[in-house]
């Protein structure tokens, strides 16, 4: 089962040193925001540099709002590496943590979220398909339902290809440093 931290207790172990955060957003995501303790590491990335991390500290991973943190739970404790037993994930994510008062780096709020774009696109492009199939277009019916499945498919593996590729764009690309 996965063990939840809250905010204030995460701050107090990573403020100590007891505790290690890794933030499983995709790199946009974590560009547009992040903790100021948290290393990247997305979620996809997990399995082979798990066995690089540091042992003996509790490894708190966050994401937007809890979800993609208690995968990577399940993926330390699957693997049984050394800091499964330690793992715990920042309950709310980033989300509880703003709600928290507690800082932010790189705070971005005009920009949407690769995910937001995803259910953008995708919503969009049902709602319209579906549309053109009551309006006679048949086929419309059965390319809603492959974007839904694609959609399912996202959500239960965690790759998105569309995600891939609007991290791609320019506008979801970090600035450069000055």
């Amino acid at each position: 089962m996965t063990r939840s931290i809250t905010p204030q207790d995460a701050q107090r172990r990573l403020a100590t040193g007891e505790a290690l955060l890794i933030d499983v957003r995709e790199p946009a995501e974590f560009a547009a925001g992040h903790i100021p303790q948290a290393i990247s590491l997305p979620l996809g990335m997990l399995p082979q540099a798990l066995a690089g991390l540091p042992a003996g500290r509790t490894l708190i991973f966050q994401c937007q709002s809890g979800a993609r943190g208690e995968r990577a739970c399940a993926v330390a404790e699957g693997i049984g590496s050394d800091g499964a037993d330690l793992a715990a994930n920042l309950a709310g994510g980033i989300a509880a943590w703003r709600a928290a008062g507690l800082p932010v780096i790189g705070e971005s709020r005009a920009q949407l979220s690769i995910f937001r774009q995803v259910q953008v696109i995708v919503g969009g492009a049902v709602a319209l398909l579906v549309a053109a199939g009551f309006a006679g277009l048949t086929p419309a019916f059965a390319v809603a339902g492959l974007l839904g499945a694609m959609l399912a498919f996202a959500g239960a593996t965690g790759w998105c290809g569309l995600a891939l590729l609007l991290a791609r764009l320019p506008w979801n690309r970090p600035a450069p440093a000055r």
